[in-house]
């Protein structure tokens, strides 16, 4: 079973894009300015800061998509977390074996959204007992609509029965 992210709406997607390239006409005119008038360097140098804020405010924009897929091997009896981010190289990937998850929870955002949270029992890093293992948490599923909320506990439950889970409520 493969879980993905809504995409972004156009304005979400083109935001970050249309701050680097803002970013990149300041770095540009910096540029020009050092080479017409090599001996003042106020006005580059603002450029600069303006274009360093500019990449800064894209990259909050971009990690703010939070774009994220989840994906149930039963099979190999693991599930997969994958976070999207704008380079291919840098997506973040855990694998969870079915044993280590310890709850599958719905919360609401205050807004009338809900979300699906999965909690599970991390491997202890190198040198550390196994008993040490530190409890993690990642959303599987986020900005659910009042009117999806059955479903969403159609899939809470079909998690929770996945995980061997007990006691799972409707």
């Amino acid at each position: 079973m493969v879980g993905q992210s809504l995409p972004p709406t156009v304005s979400q997607r083109l935001l970050p894009e249309l701050c680097i390239m803002l970013a990149a006409l300041c770095a540009l005119c910096s540029l020009t300015l050092l080479v017409v008038a090599p001996s003042r360097y106020g006005g580059p140098v603002g450029l600069g800061l303006v274009a360093t804020a500019f990449i800064g405010a894209a990259l909050k924009l971009e990690a703010r998509l939070g774009r994220r897929r989840f994906v149930l091997h039963f099979a190999t009896e693991t599930l997969r977390l994958e976070r999207l981010t704008w380079a291919p190289s840098a997506t973040r990937l855990e694998t969870i074996p079915f044993d280590d998850v310890t709850a599958v929870d719905v919360f609401e955002h205050p807004p009338g959204r809900y979300f699906i949270r999965v909690t599970w029992k991390a491997v202890p890093k190198k040198g550390r007992p196994k008993e040490q293992r530190e409890e993690r948490t990642a959303v599987l599923v986020d900005q659910v609509r009042p009117s999806e909320v059955e479903t969403m506990w159609r899939v809470r439950r079909m998690l929770h029965n996945a995980f061997g889970l007990k006691a799972s409520a409707p």
